[in-house]
């Protein structure tokens, strides 16, 4: 087995679905690789859909993990899985032909210790201009959008940046995510947000500092499904107030607690620093372009360089709303920062946190 997929899902029949029938058309044979699939508590036909499918993909299991958590679907693939080389996809993807044989391809350079490739959108609907706009190449001819989870660096092999592998298709040698200590807290419920960590970029984290080769190769590439209600500002909001959060757990995290320093003055200062980051930068750096008005495709369109400098206002006040939020509920529970500081969270069991919101 050269190979193994990890799928975590919940509550997606359908969507997962497309993904697994995706892998039916791989040119990397079925016996090289197995399918696992985590179903984190599902209600709908998730099983129905896997136990269609197993007549077609001859490798491909079915665990059920109901603690809820992205990184608990993670870990337990890693776990369950028979190879050494982990491919990590969202439920929500459709793998090119080529994906897995080029991702176990570039892992014969012993060097190289984690592959992506291009994490394109398939859009449900025509977006919006703002979000087409967004999704313009850079300076570089890149184009990168974190909050859609979707990246496109070009149509050349190279060693990348390890952030700018997307965790919707990630695929990394077992022994390096062991001695990362696997991942942080991800995909939590809305209603649980207080749990959510910094996911996979802890691992990407650990993988520059280590000094490790992350190889993106444009033949491992997917698309990744965006529906409807994602191209909203609504939802760019949500997902602005959740990496607020998700910098309000590292920094507790790297500073091995809550500091004295104002929650105001923080998150303020850790906003400007996340503008670098891969989740922010590629909104923040289209909005700027375009309010600077030198996207000459919207030249003369004052209400849409007026919509994105709303956006951008709106963006910071929900960043900064998630990161005060978690600072705030981890200086009132000592159960909470106890979960934020954990070694590690192969035993992703919740902690019970009573009057907790």
């Amino acid at each position: 087995m050269k190979l193994s997929i990890i799928i975590p899902t919940r509550n997606r029949g359908v969507v997962l679905e497309k993904a697994l029938k995706s892998l039916l058309a791989q040119t990397l044979s079925q016996e090289d690789f197995e399918v696992i699939v985590v179903d984190n508590g599902s209600t709908d036909n998730t099983f129905a859909v896997v136990n269609s499918l197993k007549a077609n993909l001859k490798n491909i299991r079915y665990f059920l993990e109901p603690e809820p958590g992205l990184h608990v679907g993670r870990h337990k693939g890693c776990i369950e899985a028979k190879s050494n080389l982990l491919v990590y996809a969202d439920d929500d993807i459709e793998a090119f032909p080529t994906w897995l044989q080029a991702i176990e391809h570039s892992f014969h350079d012993e060097e190289v210790v984690m592959v992506g490739g291009k994490c394109l959108p398939k859009f449900e609907v025509e977006p919006p201009e703002w979000l087409n706009s967004m999704w313009s190449p850079n300076s570089s001819g890149e184009r990168i959008l974190g909050y859609l989870s979707v990246i496109d660096l070009g149509d050349d092999t190279k060693p990348v940046n390890p952030y700018n592998i997307f965790g919707c298709n990630l695929a990394i040698r077992r022994s390096v995510l062991l001695d990362a200590c696997g991942f942080h807290p991800d995909g939590m419920p809305q209603e649980l947000i207080r749990f959510r960590g910094d996911g996979e970029s802890h691992v990407s984290k650990y993988v520059r500092t280590s000094g490790h080769k992350a190889l993106y190769n444009p033949m491992a590439s997917i698309y990744h499904w965006v529906p409807a209600d994602r191209m909203t500002t609504d939802y760019f909001c949500r997902r602005s107030y959740n990496q607020g959060i998700s910098n309000s757990y590292t920094a507790i995290r790297n500073a091995k607690g809550v500091g004295s320093e104002s929650v105001m003055a923080t998150s303020i200062k850790d906003f400007f620093q996340c503008l670098h980051s891969r989740s922010v930068c590629g909104v923040w750096g289209a909005a700027s372009r375009i309010t600077r008005g030198t996207a000459l495709h919207i030249k003369g369109q004052g209400s849409l360089a007026a919509m994105e400098s709303s956006l951008r206002c709106d963006l910071a006040v929900a960043y900064h709303a998630g990161y005060a939020y978690h600072q705030t509920q981890v200086r009132e529970s000592p159960e909470l920062l106890a979960w934020v500081l954990k070694p590690d969270y192969w035993d992703g069991r919740l902690p019970s946190l009573d009057g907790a919101e």
